[in-house]
């Protein structure tokens, strides 16, 4: 199980730099990436729909899927109507938050139109505001590491997340089964330990300053690295914020009695599992990328 998934890791993560070059070309609409987005976010809400279909969680998966990708339509609205410019990051997180009181309205009168006895509108509720917040809304916020600080090197910016994410992700599971002995989360995560803690901040630090100090060149204006300490910090919280983002759909998981949100791909899981770590640690990267650039 270790080998297949270095194996997928090692295919999936150039493919993914390989999207973003080749949408990179395209110009600051990032048609391949919002198509990507748009499957992400209808696939997720799908998982997340029967996920949560039990006890008295009954969210409806054709209102959260098409209010999923609503949001993310509303994020990339900027970017459609100035074809030729770059968005605003503020104009993009207005969209967004508009998107998202809409879809709560929507959920609250859906509820209302199918209400039949006490117990259950309130907990169905819940389950599609989560939905639509987890698979739509943090998506749309981590695409606009794509455009900001800047439209050029964007991409640079979005893959140095993943590479993060994905490079501590790697490490903290080869970490875990190679020598993992204390458990770190033994009801939530049982497959965690503290080993794996330290791998993944090891691997995340790592690959973070891998690419923000050598990937540059692969990219228009060849942004370069920022200091040390900002990029190695930049990597650790990062990197902590992925392992978070894991954790927390183990709670999905767990409070709902499943061992993974669909069977999607061998030694993964469904696409939950793939997509959990950067969804949690998007918002805390494009922080980093509006305040202190980890790159110039």
């Amino acid at each position: 199980m270790l080998g297949w998934r270095l194996l997928m890791s090692a295919i999936l993560i150039p493919l993914l730099v390989g999207l973003f070059r080749l949408d990179q070309q395209l110009g600051p609409p990032a048609a391949i990436l919002f198509g990507l987005c748009l499957l992400i976010a209808v696939r997720s809400a799908w998982e997340l729909a029967d996920l949560l279909r039990t006890r008295h969680f009954q969210p409806c998966f054709p209102l959260t899927g098409t209010l999923s990708a609503l949001v993310v339509v509303a994020a990339w609205l900027p970017a459609l109507l100035q074809i030729d410019q770059t968005p605003s990051l503020p104009a993009s997180l207005a969209c967004l938050a508009a998107a998202v009181v809409a879809s709560f309205l929507t959920l609250l009168a859906w509820e209302a139109w199918r209400f039949e006895q006490p117990g259950r509108s309130l907990e169905a509720l819940g389950a599609g505001l989560i939905s639509v917040l987890y698979a739509g809304t943090l998506l749309g916020i981590t695409a606009q590491l794509r455009w900001f600080p800047q439209a050029q090197p964007g991409y640079f910016a979005l893959a140095s997340m993943i590479i993060c994410v994905k490079a501590g992700d790697t490490c903290a599971y080869t970490f875990g089964r190679l020598w993992g002995k204390r458990k770190m989360a033994p009801r939530l995560s049982p497959g965690k330990t503290w080993m794996g803690l330290v791998g993944a901040v090891t691997g995340s630090v790592a690959g973070s300053w891998l690419w923000l100090t050598f990937a540059g060149q692969l990219f228009q204006n060849s942004p370069q690295a920022a200091s040390l300490p900002v990029v190695l910090l930049y990597g650790l919280t990062v990197g902590l914020a992925g392992l978070i983002g894991d954790l927390v759909e183990s709670l999905i998981k767990r409070d709902v009695g499943r061992k993974d949100s669909a069977a999607l791909m061998p030694g993964f899981g469904g696409l939950l599992d793939l997509v959990d770590s950067p969804l949690y640690a998007g918002p805390v990267a494009l922080a980093w990328w509006t305040l202190l650039p980890p790159a110039a």
